[in-house]
């Protein structure tokens, strides 16, 4: 039977709302938003069907680091190494104002709000906050909830805190700073006792793995209130010796599996690893693609190379980027997937094809 991509993503949605519904069923207010999206998520992918038919493919996610900024100084932070140097001036709220609704209209249902660290931007959360047809992830190092930002959470569902955490109270402040984690554990009960539906995305390294993946890690997790969890495999930037190989991939693939089997009351994603069932790398429009702080439209937050300007273009015009579809073409995207960043990976063969663009 061929692989049916638009079907895979949208049933990868019916799913995220489902176990929404499940992890949040003691939340009145949550089920009647899930409930809501639920509608508005299955007309998104009607529309994405219709634009499908016509030979144009939408994604339904899209990354949007909103800005470089960030009050930590993380080992090892990608978004820094790659962003401190850009002197180029950040979008306007008005211009993010745009994006959201461009996007509402072709039929994306997430969009995750990224950094830096993204609370440094409320104007654009609150405007995000107001496309209530989208889920709007917010990932956050914990440390800049305020009463305020709470507030801004407890009034609209679709706005979820997703807080990055290493491990424990050692691997946390190790790689984030003195005293973070336990800034983050106060966040986190903050948002628990207001009922609030959070996250957690963990960074995983051959240094934490075997804490993260642990059942007692997760059951803190749990019993923190936390109800998503998210494992993102380690990006190398100047710590390459903390990186997975395949022998770690395997281990984390199978401990994700396991934890996955037994606990129902939190939704557990791997990224990039639960892409394998997607049959290559989601990144480029396939499946998501990136607009960084500055407008420049890119693959994926790995693959910071662009032939576009948002400020220049549509999201739909965004979607149908040359250097898009220059890598799907020459199927840098269909390699087989073993693990890590693909188009990190063969870091060389992007720019070569970007600059043939």
């Amino acid at each position: 039977m061929e692989f049916n991509l638009e079907r895979y993503l949208s049933d990868g949605i019916e799913k995220l709302v489902k176990n929404a519904l499940r992890v949040t069923r003691k939340s009145p207010k949550q089920i009647a938003f899930f409930l809501r999206y639920k509608s508005a998520s299955q007309k998104a992918a009607k529309r994405r069907n219709e634009m499908e038919r016509a030979g144009m493919h939408i994604p339904p996610f899209l990354i949007a680091s909103i800005t470089n900024e960030c009050n930590l100084k993380c080992t090892g932070c990608y978004s820094r190494a790659y962003n401190s140097y850009s002197e180029a001036q950040e979008l306007s709220v008005d211009v993010w104002a745009r994006i959201f609704k461009e996007a509402s209209d072709l039929g994306v249902s997430v969009i995750l709000l990224a950094g830096g660290e993204p609370l440094l931007r409320n104007d654009v959360i609150e405007v995000a906050s107001k496309q209530d047809d989208i889920i709007f992830p917010v990932f956050t190092n914990g440390t800049k909830l305020g009463k305020m930002t709470y507030k801004m959470f407890e009034s609209h569902k679709n706005l979820i805190p997703i807080i990055s955490i290493e491990g424990d109270e050692n691997l946390t402040d190790n790689r984030r700073g003195d005293g973070v984690f336990n800034e983050i554990i106060k966040s986190m009960r903050t948002l628990n006792e207001r009922m609030i539906l959070f996250g957690a995305s963990i960074t995983v390294t051959a240094k934490n793995i075997d804490s993260v993946i642990s059942e007692s890690f997760v059951s803190e997790l749990e019993s923190a209130g936390c109800k998503v969890i998210l494992f993102v495999e380690y990006v190398p930037v100047d710590q390459s010796n903390i990186a997975l190989h395949d022998e770690t991939r395997t281990k984390m693939a199978a401990g994700i599996e396991e934890l996955r089997s037994k606990n129902d009351k939190v939704i557990i994603i791997s990224f990039p690893g639960d892409e394998a069932e997607s049959g290559g790398c989601l990144a480029a429009g396939r499946g998501f693609f990136h607009i960084s702080a500055t407008g420049n439209v890119e693959p994926c937050p790995f693959s910071p190379y662009s032939d576009l300007n948002i400020k220049d273009v549509s999201v739909s015009e965004a979607i149908c980027s040359p250097f898009f579809n220059q890598l799907r073409m020459e199927g840098l995207l269909n390699l087989p997937h073993t693990g890590g960043c693909v188009l990190f990976e063969k870091d060389e063969d992007v720019r070569k094809l970007l600059n043939q663009e």
